[in-house]
């Protein structure tokens, strides 16, 4: 390929050089575009200003054009009023998709020549997702951006040749950023320009390319399932996935579908890229990383991606082999006390998820009454089945005392809640103050709507029963079972929400239940509303029969 190193994309363009395609951009554009901005900046007097771009290619013409005049650059994580209030006093100008802030369209100015950049004075400000508290910004400079484009052209440049880069990240955070548009524009690769946030959709995309990459996130990874064309999808160069674990099951899944492991990347905001690994490796430094540790255990880390000779402290337990690679043992900012005892929350994860029934688990602290813990679970198929066929209170019951052989009773859940994925948030992470307001949440009463269709005033929605409904608890305890009466107000309640509906009941007729419901079913219920008898129709059916069917008599209101 031909390399431009990330200080000289601006020196001299290149027409011939393809930047994305869909709608296409060729390098001379992208420096045209780049340099009119800079312009505009100039004139304008502009020093600092805040990027939030969806589209990866205005966002690369953004941030060339703030260097090339100087501008400093913050990405935020979002738009959101509290993350506005927080950067607005430090910066000049919003440079965003959004009506009311300044547009890339804005700049129409005679574009500034082009010319190299600086590698010390042109700056970039990311912002951390809060996983582990506030948003924290944190300052680089193009040098260590630069210093690490050329340590993954270095590692699978070859590999990706012409791959178009096809991302279902976000480009606002450092990953998304490094792997979907410095990298790329540095080889001259295309990109796509859109966040891809779901499989079909990422498929579609990789279609279009006869070479093609992916930059991903476990919640994206671990989703893909077997509707994909697998045997088209094989032909990709290389998955990266970065921003949380990738479960050790889904990396197999993709193995065995792809017939190559994912390519994980371990790092921050902070450090950028520290290592990577494929499989169940070991993780591999990068070049140039330089590892230690602190009493604790915690990862200490010199980096060409940090300022030179800042020693970076992270909360990363590792276990480092003879060799430089190393293990990671969990998070030591997610040790918590109770009754004056420290407990691992990693630790305790991990123990969880040894155990065949539990497929995910985070725990959080339940702060009622006493302190105590308390876990969320996503259930694996075996985990689901002991729930349906043993119910709620024997599973979590042969949960505790798996989970007492490593660790005293004081460190045992007393509040759990099975979920049927976790709510991770659009950067594929899970705050703890999310894990513990969901540990706090009541369990829920209503299904989860995955789809709703209408079709001549007929309306067909496919739902998710919550394997932790509330409704299951004494309905039947070894054996919970959606009561028809749950059904019956679920078809009411939905119907009213999508339907002109008379608001009094006013009986039912012809109700039967042939199939029972069971925690974690997906069915489809189908409504029609009768306005002359003034009745709603409703049946729910799984993949094979009728489960419940009736008709529900509603009363018109009266016109007194």
């Amino acid at each position: 390929m031909n390399w431009i190193k990330l200080e000289h994309l601006l020196l001299k363009a290149q027409p011939e050089r393809a930047v994305t395609a869909g709608p296409v951009l060729n390098h001379a554009q992208l420096c045209e575009q780049a340099l009119s901005l800079a312009a505009g900046l100039q004139a304008q007097g502009v020093r600092r200003i805040v990027v939030h771009l969806e589209d990866a290619a205005d966002l690369a013409i953004a941030l060339l054009g703030a260097w090339r005049a100087g501008v400093s650059v913050l990405l935020p994580a979002d738009l959101q009023p509290q993350t506005r209030q927080r950067w607005s006093s430090e910066v000049d100008l919003w440079l965003t998709d959004q009506a009311d802030d300044t547009q890339l369209s804005d700049y129409r100015h005679a574009p500034l020549s082009g010319a190299a950049l600086d590698l010390d004075r042109c700056t970039l400000s990311l912002c951390t997702s809060g996983s582990s508290g506030a948003p924290k910004r944190i300052d680089k400079n193009l040098r260590q951006l630069a210093n690490e484009v050329e340590a993954l052209e270095h590692l699978w440049g070859a590999d990706l040749a012409e791959a178009c880069i096809i991302g279902s990240v976000a480009t606002q955070h450092i990953y998304g950023l490094l792997f979907r548009v410095l990298w790329p524009l540095c080889a001259g690769r295309s990109f796509a320009r859109k966040q891809l946030a779901f499989p079909e959709d990422l498929q579609r995309a990789s279609r279009e390319h006869p070479a093609f990459a992916w930059v991903a996130s476990p919640a994206l990874l671990k989703r893909m399932g077997d509707n994909l064309d697998w045997p088209a999808l094989s032909a990709v160069r290389r998955v990266f996935s970065s921003g949380g674990a990738l479960p050790a099951e889904a990396a197999q899944s993709l193995q065995q579908r792809l017939q190559q492991w994912p390519t994980e990347i371990f790092g921050s905001s902070e450090t950028g890229g520290i290592a990577w690994r494929q499989g169940l490796d070991l993780w591999q430094p990068f070049a140039g990383i330089e590892l230690s540790q602190d009493n604790d255990g915690a990862l200490l880390i010199a980096s060409p991606y940090l300022p030179p000779g800042h020693i970076e402290h992270t909360a990363d337990a590792a276990r480092i082999a003879a060799d430089g690679r190393f293990e990671l043992l969990g998070r030591l900012d997610r040790i918590v006390k109770l009754e004056e005892k420290r407990i691992s929350l990693p630790m305790l994860e991990h123990a969880l998820m040894t155990h065949d029934w539990v497929a995910e688990a985070r725990l959080g602290v339940v702060q009622e009454n006493r302190a105590s813990l308390g876990a969320l679970l996503v259930l694996s198929e075996q985990g689901l089945h002991a729930l349906r066929n043993q119910g709620r209170r024997n599973l979590t019951q042969a949960l505790r005392e798996h989970l007492s052989q490593h660790c005293e009773a004081l460190a045992l859940p007393r509040r759990w809640r099975l979920l049927r994925q976790l709510p991770l948030n659009a950067q594929g992470k899970l705050p703890q103050a999310d894990v513990e307001a969901q540990l706090l949440a009541p369990r829920p009463k209503a299904p989860q709507v995955l789809e709703q269709v209408e079709a001549d005033g007929e309306w067909s929605l496919q739902l998710a029963v919550p394997p932790d409904l509330a409704y299951f608890s004494g309905h039947f305890p070894q054996a919970p079972v959606l009561p028809g009466v749950v059904q019956v107000d679920w078809a009411l309640s939905l119907g009213q929400q999508l339907m002109n509906l008379p608001e009094k009941f006013a009986g039912m007729e012809v109700l039967k239940f042939q199939q029972l419901v069971r925690p974690g079913d997906e069915i489809q219920l189908h409504l029609r509303f009768d306005p002359v008898r003034s009745k709603l129709y409703f049946a729910y059916r799984n993949e094979t029969a009728t489960c419940s069917s009736g008709r529900i008599l509603l009363e018109a209101s009266s016109d007194a």
